[in-house]
């Protein structure tokens, strides 16, 4: 049974090393595969990481919050899904958290992250 996970492993590895690497607070813009009948299109879901769990294994997954026509809407998706393109790091947030569920009870310019600035060496 154990050499069938390792198998498992193996393979969703390469799975998750195509994906940049993100953190909670970032902006991220994630393209899913939606099907609808027989037609199959890519839908858009950008957003703020407000968390990630069981970072480096096969169930790891991620939460990603945006507000839309002023109600929140939050998305999780499991990274070695079959149903995520793409993912692009917009933004990426200067947080002191991992998990940022405050966000939730937050609107306006209060929910705001700033954002990290990188120094170029």
């Amino acid at each position: 049974m154990s050499e069938l996970l390792k198998v498992v492993e193996e393979e969703y590895k390469d799975a998750r090393s195509k994906f940049p690497n993100f953190k909670s607070g970032d902006t991220v813009n994630v393209h899913v595969k939606i099907t609808e009948g027989s037609k199959e299109r890519i839908q858009q879901f950008q957003g703020t990481v407000i968390q990630r769990k069981n970072i480096n294994t096969n169930g790891e997954t991620f939460t990603v919050r945006k507000v839309s026509s002023g109600i929140g809407v939050e998305r999780i998706f499991p990274i070695v899904s079959p149903a995520l393109e793409k993912i692009e790091l917009l933004r990426e947030g200067k947080v002191r958290r991992a998990r940022l569920f405050y966000l939730r009870g937050r609107q306006g310019k209060a929910a705001k992250i700033k954002e990290r600035v990188r120094v170029k060496k």
